[in-house]
């Protein structure tokens, strides 16, 4: 009899999601707990891999193969992370494994990591190691498949490693040192190099690692070149704790006066905590100061006891949204996103561990956070598609966020001025609380005045294709006033495609059956699926014609057309090309909002989430980028989209305009965006989707199948339609096997089959034989995503 552990085993595969049994060995009995990382043997060949600990029990230990290793001092998931990666299995189907690994910060799976987790328990944040100090540990029982990661650590001349006596393969101790000390005091300088000999006198006696600009306070760079090139200086890269920075920039202040209906909001919610029984969906226009109700929420929470969780959509993790935070509850709040490097997001996440954090501020993962006694989660613009995960496992933070928030009795605040029509729809069905905000927080800031303008009146009667002269007039206005505009096209690049004029030739990706888009600033054609890039063509490729010309619009375009007309302007320009370096996106947005640029031009990421006072116009260039979409999500996106980045307009004393330039000025998405009607466009949207049978009247899940053959695709696509009819009733709707929209990509064909349906007992167990059937080796490169309630059908 012993002490038997329940793990799982990191190998994501239908045979290996479910628990093993491994002996829990004496001398390690006491730091094994649920939720443990733990090395362990597994298969015929013992080979080691990593694992989580999902139960413990007592019971005959015979001939069971023992844990090797404890991979942390402490479990790195908490019973709550566990059951609710059994909760997410049933809907989201990817293995447990996945599931479990999405909970941690993925430094805690580099190798790396773990040679210093099993030699000293320290993280590698932990363990900054020491200028010219050694520290060595005994270890026994090394996992051997981190060898070739331990030859290169010693081969750099960080570590130095002994083994036993008994066994040559058993490590038995590593040496942390730098022998940077030897090589200074042997190094010869002339007497002549004062400067030298100063700079070696102060590194002798000043050991510790220090930022390299320090030293080029007192030091040229010539200097420190040659003692890097010695070997008596080692130099690496350390990424600076960006969360850190806000802190320290980040003023103290006070709590806004709330009006009646913001107050009502904090009470009624607030009240709930701890008895909460079902959501909030708080329903407020732009502007009305939904951010305010989330800070009196947070701050009643936190005078409970309680933690907190804010997840904001990742495109308007502005410094804005962060800063209001930071300034109420300071170093209680932990940021977590995309922007910050894996050691930095491990940095916050053991900031939360350690209960050090109260209140997380963060992109979709966030929800994941390990929180104890979380009083309140609030999920900002709840309708944007990004709070689904679109790669595996792909969960969406709502449905993951309600869990979490019936686990610990917290409310649940989903906040937007344009709801998801799923979310409204429950709110109708009181399945959610619905509570709304009517009014803008500042009295004197009043909803601008939307005006359509037809692009098909002014075609052929101006000069440049993004700007009608009625924009062009209203921009020249606001710019003699001294006031900002922001203008939005949701499109990066220069232009869609380019196309010979001669032959009607279209420059395609070799990889994916979609046009390549001109990229001015590099010069270069480029796939936005796979990433391929290529020179821009001057001549047809296909019947050499010099015909060649560019059609479309994007951003960069739009900038430079904006230049010719608007000389005097100064302009700054938004999108994934221009904040593709870490700190642009924050940079360009303070610059703005300093009165640095009176025009602010760019995609989707400046809809949302940006309060600027002195901005009084907004110009939507294209309203229909995304209306005609093959998505039934398509006129929702639109009005969402549309509304959102009207809201930047007039958000202060300075009335707002708005101005929507379409080739479509009757669609019903529009027009209800001209009357600022989020209520009349979800009872007409109903109504398109009552018909079609799609959510919020039917459940659905997504088939993607891809493989390199496209006839072995189509064979094995109706095979599994069948399969799935077989098995369901006549109630559910499949449609498919058709072709994705855009068929091909990374020389993969694409089909999908979609199942819709409202009541299908028998669902969880055909789609999970569907897994496991595409494992077959028969079925070795036929790739398979099941998706359950997709947000995108493109």
């Amino acid at each position: 009899m012993g002490k038997i552990a329940q793990i799982i085993v990191d190998v994501p595969l239908m045979q290996t999601d479910k628990p093993f049994s491994y002996q829990v060995p004496d001398d390690l009995a006491n730091l094994i707990d649920l939720g443990s990382r733990v090395h362990i043997p597994f298969g015929k060949s013992n080979r080691l891999l990593q694992g989580f600990v999902v139960g413990l029990e007592e019971g005959s230990v015979e001939d069971l193969k023992a844990i090797t290793a404890v991979l942390d001092f402490e479990p790195i998931l908490n019973k709550e992370q566990l059951e609710l990666a059994d909760q997410m299995r049933h809907s989201v189907f990817s293995y447990k494994i996945s599931l479990l690994k999405a909970m941690v910060p993925s430094l805690l799976n580099s190798n790396y990591d773990k040679i210093l987790h099993a030699t000293v328990g320290l993280s590698s944040a932990d363990k900054e190691l020491i200028f010219g100090s050694k520290d060595s540990v005994v270890y026994s029982n090394l996992d051997q498949s981190l060898e070739g990661q331990i030859s290169k650590l010693v081969k750099s001349g960080l570590i130095t490693v002994t083994y036993s006596a008994e066994d040559k393969k058993t490590l038995k101790t590593i040496t942390y040192y730098h022998p940077q000390l030897e090589v200074l005091q042997n190094l010869e300088i002339s007497k002549r190099a004062k400067r030298r000999q100063a700079l070696r006198d102060f590194l002798l006696s000043h050991p510790k690692r220090r930022p390299l600009s320090e030293l080029r306070q007192e030091f040229s760079w010539d200097q420190l070149h040659f003692f890097i090139e010695a070997g008596a200086i080692q130099t690496d890269e350390v990424q600076v704790d960006r969360s850190q920075d806000y802190f320290d920039q980040v003023a103290k202040t006070d709590f806004l006066n709330l009006n009646e209906e913001q107050a009502h909001a904090v009470e009624t919610i607030t009240a709930d905590i701890g008895k909460a029984n079902k959501p909030y969906l708080l329903e407020g226009i732009t502007g009305s100061g939904k951010t305010e109700v989330y800070l009196h929420i947070i701050d009643r929470v936190l005078k409970m006891g309680k933690t907190a969780i804010v997840l904001v959509p990742e495109i308007s993790l502005t410094p804005q949204m962060t800063n209001r935070f930071i300034s109420r509850f300071g170093e209680q709040v932990a940021i977590m996103h995309s922007g910050l490097s894996n050691g930095e997001k491990y940095d916050e996440w053991r900031k939360i561990k350690s209960g050090k954090a109260k209140v997380v501020v963060g992109a979709r993962s966030a929800i994941f956070s390990p929180l104890e006694n979380i009083g309140a989660i609030i999920i900002d613009e709840e309708h944007e598609a990004s709070y689904k995960q679109e790669s595996n496992p792909r969960y969406h933070a709502r449905d993951v966020a309600l869990l979490r928030a019936q686990y610990h009795k917290a409310a649940l605040v989903l906040g937007s001025a344009t709801p998801s029509i799923e979310s409204r729809a429950r709110a109708s069905r009181e399945v959610y609380h619905f509570i709304r905000l009517t009014q803008r927080a500042n009295p004197l800031a009043k909803i601008p005045e939307v005006e359509i303008v037809d692009f098909r009146d002014y075609l052929g009667q101006q000069e440049v294709s993004n700007f009608t002269p009625i924009l062009v007039d209203k921009i020249k206005d606001r710019l003699s006033k001294g006031e900002q505009v922001v203008l939005m096209l949701n499109r990066r690049g220069f232009s869609s495609f380019i196309m010979c004029r001669e032959c009607g030739y279209v420059d395609e990706c070799p990889n994916c059956d979609i046009s390549l888009t001109l990229h001015m600033d590099t010069k270069t054609m480029n796939c936005h699926y796979c990433g391929f890039q290529k020179d821009i063509p001057h001549s047809c490729p296909n019947c050499s014609s010099s015909s060649i010309r560019y059609y479309g619009t994007g951003t960069q375009k739009a900038y430079d057309e904006l230049q010719e007309l608007l000389p005097q302007a100064r302009m700054l320009r938004m999108d994934v090309d221009t904040t593709r370096r870490r700190g642009a996106h924050e940079k360009i947005l303070k610059a703005f909002g300093r009165g640095e640029a009176d025009i602010l031009l760019g995609t989707q990421m400046i809809a949302k989430g940006l309060d600027f006072p002195n901005v009084t116009l907004v110009g939507v260039l294209n309203a229909d980028t995304a209306l005609n979409l093959p998505d039934f999500r398509s006129a929702e996106r639109t009005f969402q989209l549309l509304t959102q980045v009207a809201g930047r307009a007039g958000r202060a004393e300075k009335a707002g305009e708005v101005l929507i330039q379409t080739y479509n000025p009757n669609n019903y998405a529009i027009q209800l965006v001209q009357k600022q009607d989020y209520e009349a466009f979800y009872a007409y949207e109903m109504g398109v989707r009552k018909s079609l049978g799609y959510p919020p009247y039917y459940y659905t899940v997504g088939l993607t199948l891809s493989h390199k053959n496209e006839e072995i695709l189509i064979q094995k696509s109706f095979e599994i339609m069948n399969l799935i009819k077989n098995q369901l009733s006549d109630k559910a709707k499949i449609l498919g096997p058709t072709p994705k929209p855009i068929a091909r990509t990374h020389n993969l064909y694409h089909y999908q089959i979609i199942i819709k349906y409202r009541f299908e007992d028998s669902l969880e167990e055909v789609l999970n034989h569907i897994l496991d059937l595409t494992q077959d080796k028969a079925n070795k490169d036929l790739r398979l995503i099941i998706d359950y309630e997709p947000q995108n059908f493109v």
